[in-house]
């Protein structure tokens, strides 16, 4: 599974609870976001599988004027403006940022956003820096995520790294790196998974490790929950590729 079919599995599994209402304040908040920051504002609908952009005057620099709809949570056009090992590279800042929030207390999670620095082929021809932020919206229980609104402007923000996750709170910021992928899961769950994928069973596994045949199981689920897969199969690929394992 690449870093963008575990994405999409991620956001998709969320449950949509934010009324119609909440959706268009959301909708007007980027349109005016857009004209007044003079960035390309996207709204995400998690639960529809839909996009809707507000191509703002960085939109002409782009070379997306008309771009204003999406039936999709991607928003291709702009993302087809990057290469691919770019593009992934944006999927798995993402991936470590969804998992950093997972990590934060509940009510603290609308708190932060994520600012990754891109290369994108500009209208021109030519390669631009280009600056994204990206936002959670959460539902009143601070786990589910309803929608996801991205901003894309010129690169006029210095900072170390690629990717950072802010807290617009505090202002503190912590550069997104694998170091942030280990703690996804515990010392224990990282050892299971990698006898897991060298094709231990469980009672292998529980030999190896001198715990019981029920211990195992409980970390297999464990670590099938943390990284929001269906098998152990899946759970090695995302490891692997977060560098996990």
């Amino acid at each position: 599974m690449n870093n963008l079919s575990k994405l999409n599995q991620l956001l998709k599994d969320q449950a949509d609870r934010t009324n119609k209402s909440d959706l268009q304040g959301l909708l007007n908040y980027a349109e005016n976001v857009a004209r007044i920051e003079n960035v390309t504002v996207v709204v995400s609908d998690l639960k529809n599988g839909t996009s809707r952009i507000f191509p703002g005057k960085f939109g002409i620099v782009l070379g997306i004027c008309n771009y204003v709809a999406e039936n999709s949570i991607w928003e291709n056009a702009i993302l087809n403006l990057m290469a691919e090992e770019e593009r992934e590279e944006k999927y798995l800042m993402e991936l470590r940022f969804f998992n950093f929030l997972r990590h934060v207390p509940r009510h603290t999670r609308p708190d932060y956003y994520m600012m990754s620095k891109l290369r994108m082929t500009a209208a021109t021809g030519d390669i631009i820096d280009v600056i994204h932020r990206m936002y959670y919206i959460y539902a009143e229980d601070f786990e589910t995520i309803t929608h996801a609104l991205c901003l894309y402007g010129s690169s006029s923000i210095s900072f170390a790294g690629k990717s950072i996750v802010v807290n617009a709170i505090t202002g503190v910021s912590e550069e997104l790196t694998s170091a942030v992928d280990a703690s996804i899961l515990s010392r224990r769950e990282q050892q299971v998974l990698k006898l897991i994928d060298s094709g231990k069973s469980s009672a292998d596994i529980a030999v190896l490790l001198s715990i019981s045949k029920n211990t195992v199981s409980r970390h297999r689920q464990e670590i099938l929950t943390k990284l929001q897969v269906k098998n152990s199969i899946e759970a090695c690929r995302v490891a692997k590729t977060m560098r996990i394992i």
